[in-house]
């Protein structure tokens, strides 16, 4: 397809990037400078060789200039940033969960902005562990005797399916084979973890003896999921944690509760 004379002297007249760059501030980043240039100039030439009478005004220098200004801003610009949360739920998973108090937030500032003890141990004198910090205070809420914090539920979940199941059999019930956000489906984190899956029960129903009935030597945990993005009603059956938790410790079984 040929172009006409008119796209081809627009094309023509569009400046060089390196001649660009130097119309642009120091003080902005070479590679943020020649990004934005890149992405006006090519922009450009899309609506010259898409448009059958392009504006002759959209290649002259000062407007392009212009263009290049207001790409470098918005490239600088940083993509998390504070809004408005008017949709009636107070902890919205797409709009940062929970809100730190102030004084967590002022605690961060300070410490971020300089030197600290994140993997020293200013008792020994020697390396820690960053996990220290928050192990001793999870373990005072939960109760537990140990606990290790990571960055997202479906990660604690293949962390211990891998190392209390890894290559032996994970009992759970049909009905919690579920998908979170993130296409994160419980199958399919199991078979990451090299556990093997041992569903029991049905969809909606699945009682105590099911656990039980499928109990064997290679058993190796017992597994309860919380059904947080739905609900089902009507005529189903679900075996709570407590008596999970009996019949683990009757057989000598972890149970464990995502």
């Amino acid at each position: 397809m040929g172009y006409s004379q008119s796209q081809q002297e627009l094309l023509r007249k569009l400046p060089k990037v390196d001649e660009l760059i130097q119309t642009l501030s120091n003080k902005v980043p070479r590679m943020v400078k020649v990004n934005a240039c890149r992405d006006v100039l090519d922009s450009l030439r899309s609506y010259i060789l898409s448009s059958q009478e392009p504006d002759p005004e959209s290649v002259k220098y000062k407007n392009i200039k212009k263009q290049i200004e207001m790409r470098v801003t918005s490239l600088l610009r940083p993509s998390l940033r504070p809004v408005v949360n008017a949709t009636g739920v107070v902890i919205h998973t797409n709009l940062g969960r929970s809100l730190l108090p102030k004084e967590i937030s002022q605690a961060l500032l300070d410490v971020a902005g300089r030197y600290s003890n994140l993997e020293y141990n200013l008792e020994k004198g020697m390396r820690g562990s960053r996990y220290s910090h928050v192990e001793e205070l999870l373990c005072g809420l939960t109760g537990a005797e140990s606990a290790l914090i990571v960055n997202n539920n479906a990660a604690a979940v293949l962390i211990t399916l891998e190392t209390l199941a890894g290559g032996r059999e994970v009992i759970v019930s049909r009905g919690e084979l579920v998908e979170i956000g993130g296409s994160f489906r419980i199958p399919d984190v199991m078979t990451k973890s090299g556990a093997v899956l041992r569903e029991v029960g049905t969809t909606n129903r699945t009682h105590l003896r099911d656990y039980e009935s499928a109990i064997g030597e290679q058993t190796a945990l017992l597994l309860k999921v919380h059904q947080s993005n739905f609900q089902m009603v009507g005529f189903t059956m679900a075996v709570s944690v407590s008596d999970l938790a009996e019949l683990g410790g009757r057989y000598g079984i972890p149970v464990f509760e995502d």
